[in-house]
């Protein structure tokens, strides 16, 4: 809100203090700042957009690149603003390149819409990192790479491999939709105010368009009704499920007996297919 803006104090160094509403935590190293950037891969024709840019520790980075187009999603009006003026004002203003600030929530994106070619990146606030990745994964055609610093844990759930404590939906969910690489970690002391968790760097290379899942709702649907219940079996778990026979798992490759962190992504995808068409 606007009076909020206006009567938060400045942090010693002249920023508004952090916005504990909004997850903030910027981050303070450019070392890292510059590793973050590298791993986007970015070549002088991309697309860019990077989500909460906040004080534009990696907005500079992103800009020494200089890729064809950057653009910023900031929620925070203080910061678009900065933003903004930076994109105006500063060096290569006048370059010719594409350089624009959308004041939006991410979570509220319309990433199907991203049909161009774009490469996607942010330190996303920890608690909507996770629907954030779900989305645009899953729903951003044009994406070619995106790079997000997160929650250490998140981290290790969506590279976890099947049969493994972190493995689950979002592990799933993601896997189905691109090869996510866990790059380094980053730890608690280089961000302002310093989180109590340290953080991770995940690196994701979208799977071909035939590769991924052929019904999307229904492999959600099935996802969410197993890992509700990701200590039984599949045999019980399904059991409801309409139509559904003793020994169908085994089509699959799949015992009875299995539990749900230890299928596949493909397994899971192709299951989810095979309950749609027995209804």
């Amino acid at each position: 809100m606007e009076e909020e803006r206006n009567i938060r104090p400045a942090a010693p160094d002249g920023w508004p203090r952090p916005k504990k509403s909004l997850g903030q935590n910027f981050l303070q190293d450019k070392n890292i700042a510059r590793k973050i950037v590298e791993q986007l891969r970015i070549a002088p024709t991309d697309r860019v957009l990077e989500i909460g840019p906040g004080p534009g520790m990696l907005t500079g980075f992103l800009l020494e690149a200089d890729p064809a187009c950057l653009c910023l999603v900031e929620k925070d009006h203080h910061w678009a603003a900065e933003r903004q003026s930076v994109f105006l004002t500063g060096a290569g203003a006048e370059s010719g390149r594409v350089r624009q600030v959308i004041l939006a929530d991410a979570l509220t994106m319309p990433w199907e819409k991203f049909h161009a070619p774009w490469k996607i990146m942010g330190n996303l606030p920890y608690n909507v990192a996770s629907p954030l990745i779900w989305d645009i994964l899953s729903k951003a055609p044009g994406l070619t790479r995106a790079v997000f610093m997160v929650q250490k844990e998140v981290g290790q759930r969506l590279a976890a491999a099947p049969g493994t404590s972190a493995y689950g939906a979002l592990s799933v969910w993601v896997q189905s939709f691109a090869v996510p690489r866990l790059e380094f970690g980053v730890p608690p002391q280089v961000f302002r105010p310093a989180p109590k968790v340290h953080s991770a760097v995940v690196s994701f290379t979208p799977l071909p368009i035939p590769e991924q899942p052929a019904d999307p709702e229904a492999l959600s649907n099935l996802l969410k009704l197993c890992f509700q219940k990701r200590r039984k079996q599949l045999g019980g778990i399904l059991r409801a499920q309409p139509n559904w026979q003793p020994g169908e798992a085994e089509k699959f490759g799949v015992e009875q007996s299995a539990r749900p962190e230890e299928l596949t992504p493909r397994q899971f995808q192709d299951l989810a297919v095979f309950l749609k068409t027995l209804k």
